[in-house]
C-alpha cells in the first residue's frame, strides 16, 4: 500500500515538472532576448531621465525613424493623430533655440532636435491636440531612452513668445502649433534612476 502511494505521488510530481519545464525554459529565453535587445517597458519608464549633454556622435536615421514611429503610435482623441514634426539637424538653426527658450540653449550642442507640433486641420475633436501631442512626445522620449539615447522635453506651448519664436524659426503655417522641442543625442551624462512613487498622492474613490 505504501509503495503504491509513493508511486502515485512520484507520478504526480513528474507530471507537474513536465508542465513547469516549458514555462521555465520560455522564461529563460525571454530573459536572454531582453538582455540582447532594447530594455523592457518598465525599465525604460523607471530609468528614463532628462539628458542635456551629448557626445558628438550622430543619431542614425534608423534610430530616428524608430523614435518617430513610436511617437505616431500614441493614442489620440477620436484617433485624430494631429501630430506633425520638424526634424532639425542644421547647427545654425539649433544655435538659435536658446534665443527663444533660454532653458534650451544646450540644443546647439546636440546632433538633432525634433519639434513636435499639432496640426489643427487634422483635429476631429477640437481642443485635444495638446493632449494628443503630449502622448506622442512621451512615447518618443521613452523610445529614445530604450535605444540608449539621451533626450529632454523643452517646453514651448502655452507660452505665446516661444510659440511665435519657433513658428518663425521653422516656418510653420498658421494652423500648426509648436508644442515642444525634443532635443536628442548620445548621452554624455548619466543620471541615476529615481524612485518617484509617492503613496500620499493617491486617493481611493474620493479625495
Amino acid at each position: 500500500m505504501e509503495r503504491g502511494v509513493i508511486t502515485s505521488t512520484r507520478r504526480k510530481l513528474l507530471a507537474l515538472l513536465a508542465l513547469l519545464a516549458p514555462a521555465a525554459l520560455l522564461g529563460r529565453t525571454a530573459q536572454a532576448k531582453d538582455a540582447a535587445g532594447p530594455m523592457d517597458l518598465f525599465t525604460a519608464i523607471k530609468t528614463r531621465r532628462s539628458v542635456r549633454k551629448y557626445t558628438a556622435d550622430p543619431v542614425s536615421d534608423a534610430d530616428l525613424r524608430q523614435i518617430l514611429a513610436c511617437g505616431m503610435q500614441a493614442p489620440s482623441a477620436c484617433n485624430e493623430q494631429p501630430w506633425r514634426f520638424v526634424v532639425i539637424r542644421d547647427k545654425a538653426i539649433l544655435a538659435k533655440v536658446g534665443d527663444i527658450n533660454p532653458y534650451a540653449g544646450f540644443a546647439k550642442s546636440a546632433p538633432l532636435a525634433v519639434l513636435v507640433c499639432g496640426d489643427k486641420t487634422l483635429e476631429k475633436c477640437e481642443g485635444y491636440w495638446v493632449q494628443d501631442c503630449s502622448n506622442c512626445a512621451m512615447n518618443m522620449l521613452l523610445a529614445a531612452h530604450a535605444l540608449g539615447l539621451g533626450a529632454v522635453w523643452t517646453g514651448i506651448h502655452p507660452l505665446p513668445e516661444r510659440e511665435q519664436g519657433f513658428r518663425a524659426l521653422c516656418g510653420l503655417p498658421p494652423e500648426v502649433n509648436p508644442l515642444a522641442l525634443l532635443v536628442l543625442g548620445h548621452p554624455a551624462e548619466h543620471h541615476q534612476p529615481e524612485d518617484r512613487f509617492k503613496p500620499d498622492r493617491i486617493s481611493q474613490n474620493r479625495w
